[in-house]
């Protein structure tokens, strides 16, 4: 068909637009309609979000409305309506959702109906509301913004599916791998027997723990109740929803990704709700996924930050999952290569058990762990005349030899800081203290102002000589295929991560979380630039550069196989001990008695409150702290770093933030989540100020 032009193509614009400005049709406002005879009232939670409205609010049900306005359903309601000659009028049309049916409203004055029942699927249970109402007062939140992130937006298409019925539970499972721990069998057997046993588990190095995470699954489910798990991304998810499938086949379970699409992760989350499905793999958003009598909730590498959600009120998963622990009375376990400082505080106060292996079981799995300090370095020629040490030039070449060999480095990029070779204090420009760099590997520049820097020197020894001080994975890549031409290299980063690598000689350069995965095992691996991830300036460098070369360590074949890994960082740490040892548990514990001498988290509660100057006063003034709370600062909160994308807890462009830390003893907790809201709201009632960002629990203290 020809395309119009002229006159016609002006006439099409105008019928367009004028099309473009009809307003859509509004809900009817129900105005003099019959009540619903029985429980005419609806209890609506409203979808405001708002601190000082977080409370239920009660309207009238129209009789034609009756059917389908039932408790969990999805409603349209104004908000906001007068009071006009005994009627209420006016107000902005919101979403909520019905909590409950009543006879009559404790609220003695008229009620306005609801607008619209948008979909007559109950999707909010009483059973997940509680948990969002759990969840909200431990964040100091609202309850609204919980009830976002538990329940998926609507879409048509699945609601208008008939659910099926469920299939009937899987046969107990065999303990398979899960004999190499002590008390493995046991804990299925638990599981299967229908008790909630809580275990902080321990895993050994290797490809198992998906499908030792997959029999828990399966005792779970053989017991007649759900089960739970929640990865921090979608290619764990992938491996373990692989592991569950082969154990019970399909049907009995559904993964929830952000990767399935918003109408097809309805569609399984519907699943869900319905009943037609007892048990989820998902990542983050699935730890409020409906499951119906869970009997287990379990959480995979809980030290991940992608465990922590990033929209309001910020809820931490290990943390909601330990609440549908207790509130639903179904077993927990917590789980991973390494440990966390939370998950040995829970073995410390006897909340959960210990679920570890034997040190022979650990030396067996575990890969040879060898290192690189410093003075190593020094006393090496070829670590002092380019990247690598010696002894990890033989262990790349050795390793080649029979399969891939895995190199970590740990920031992504090809633009290097550069440091000196002799002091390894950092070069900076001349001119402006700028770091400086060498995008083309010859003419140095200042990365802040641009100014080229032809003869630097090294203020604080004189040296002239620079190196890299961290080398991201496409340079250092680069570096490496020089070296071995003859082998390949493949990259894997934020911007093209692998899932797999075939089991042949490759050289793999990966950052940290994006190590594919060997099909036979890595034959070594390299842990470079191990004191840029002990160095930095937060509460858990160690605990976190543990995790991380622990993950990566785990894909390497075990000692009695040759694998080896090399990592290059000081030996007489703590970090670089417990990997060496392989024992990231003895580690968290030490960690924990550390932090417990010092008053630093989880040993106490604490509470970030952030904003402008004068509104971070008030509401720290104004609240009602427990008793005992110490107040840390107020200091200014700096602005992100050019490059980097902007987080929730960053302040507003332009404008100067400060940061309050609110300590309290471990259990005043609540206390604390509580006076901090009331302060919150009544801020807002009284129209002081701008609101302050509260974050309890705040993951990236310094």
């Amino acid at each position: 068909m020809a395309e119009p032009h002229g006159g016609e193509q002006l006439a099409l614009i105008r019928e367009t637009v004028r099309k473009a400005k009809v307003p859509r049709a509004k809900p009817r406002t129900w105005r003099g309609a019959a009540l619903a005879e029985q429980r005419p009232v609806a209890r609506v939670l409203v979808d405001k979000g708002l601190i000082h409205l977080d409370q239920f609010f009660d309207y009238a049900v129209p009789a034609a409305m009756d059917a389908d306005a039932r408790p969990g359903a999805r409603v349209r309601v104004r908000f906001g309506a007068r009071v006009v000659k005994g009627r209420r009028e006016g107000g902005e049309l919101h979403d909520g959702f019905i909590v409950e049916r009543l006879s009559e409203s404790d609220y003695r004055g008229p009620l306005a109906p609801i607008a619209q029942v948008l979909s007559p699927e109950p999707v909010l249970s009483p059973d997940l509301l509680a948990l969002c109402r759990a969840v909200a007062d431990r964040y100091a939140g609202a309850l609204a913004d919980v009830v976002q992130l538990a329940v998926p937006p609507r879409r048509v298409r699945p609601e208008a599916e008939p659910p099926r019925e469920p299939l009937p539970p899987p046969g107990i499972p065999d303990p398979g791998s899960w004999s190499r721990y002590a008390s493995g069998p046991g804990y299925l057997q638990a599981l299967a027997r229908g008790d909630a046993p809580r275990a902080v588990w321990t895993a050994l190095p290797g490809p198992y723990w998906p499908e030792e995470l997959a029999r828990a699954v399966a005792a779970a489910l053989a017991s007649g109740r759900g089960a739970l798990v929640v990865v921090p991304d979608g290619r764990a998810a992938g491996r373990v929803d692989a592991a569950l499938t082969g154990l019970i086949g399909a049907g009995r379970h559904v993964l929830l990704t952000a990767d399935s699409g918003p109408e097809e992760r309805y569609r399984r989350w519907l699943a869900v709700s319905r009943g037609s499905v007892r048990a989820v793999v998902g990542t983050r958003a699935a730890m409020f996924a409906p499951v119906r009598d869970p009997g287990l909730v379990a959480i995979w590498d809980d030290g991940d930050s992608s465990h922590s959600e990033q929209h309001a009120p910020q809820p931490h998963a290990r943390e909601v999952l330990m609440l549908r622990a207790a509130h639903e009375k179904a077993a927990f376990l917590l789980g991973g290569l390494s440990c966390t400082v939370e998950g040995a505080q829970l073995v410390d106060t006897g909340w959960a058990l210990p679920l570890a292996a034997g040190r022979e079981q650990v030396r067996a799995a575990a890969p040879l762990i060898r290192t690189i300090g410093d003075a190593d370095q020094a006393r090496d020629e070829a670590a002092r005349a380019a990247r690598l040490p010696t002894l990890a030039w033989q262990v790349v070449r050795e390793g080649l030899r029979t399969g891939p060999v895995l190199v970590q480095v740990p920031r992504r990029g090809y633009v290097p800081r550069l440091a000196c070779e002799r002091c390894r204090a950092p070069a900076r420009c001349g001119h402006c203290s700028g770091p400086l760099e060498a995008p083309d590997e010859a003419a140095l520049r200042c990365g802040w102002c641009g100014r080229p820097e032809a003869s630097w020197h090294c203020p604080e020894c004189g040296g002239a000589r620079l190196r890299a001080q961290i080398v991201g994975a496409r340079r250092t890549a680069e570096e490496l295929g020089r070296a071995f031409p003859e082998v390949p290299v493949r990259t894997s980063g934020r911007d093209h991560v692998l899932d797999t690598v075939p089991d042949r000689p490759a050289l793999v350069v990966s950052t940290p979380g994006s190590e594919p995965v060997a099909e036979a095992g890595y034959a070594a691996a390299l842990l470079l630039d191990g004191w840029a991830m002990l160095g930095r300036p937060d509460l858990r460098a160690g605990e976190e550069a543990l995790r991380r070369w622990t993950g990566a360590a785990a894909l390497v074949r075990g000692q009695d196989e040759g694998g080896t890994v090399v990592v290059v960082a000081e030996p007489t740490l703590r970090p670089v001990q417990a990997l060496v040892r392989w024992d990231p548990a003895g580690h968290a514990v030490r960690e924990l008695a550390e932090r417990a001498e010092l008053g630093f988290p989880p040993v106490s509660r604490m509470a970030a409150v952030a904003g402008r100057p004068e509104d971070v006063q008030d509401l720290v003034n104004t609240a009602e702290l427990p008793e005992g709370a110490e107040v840390l600062g107020p200091v200014p909160l700096s602005a992100p770093e050019p490059g980097r994308p902007r987080r929730p807890g960053d302040p507003p462009p332009g404008e100067n933030w400060e940061r309050a830390l609110l300590r309290v003893r471990r259990g005043s907790g609540a206390a604390l989540a509580a006076a901090l809201k009331a302060a919150q709201a009544a801020r807002a009632v009284r129209r002081e100020g701008d609101p302050v960002r509260i974050r309890i629990d705040p993951p990236d203290l310094g």
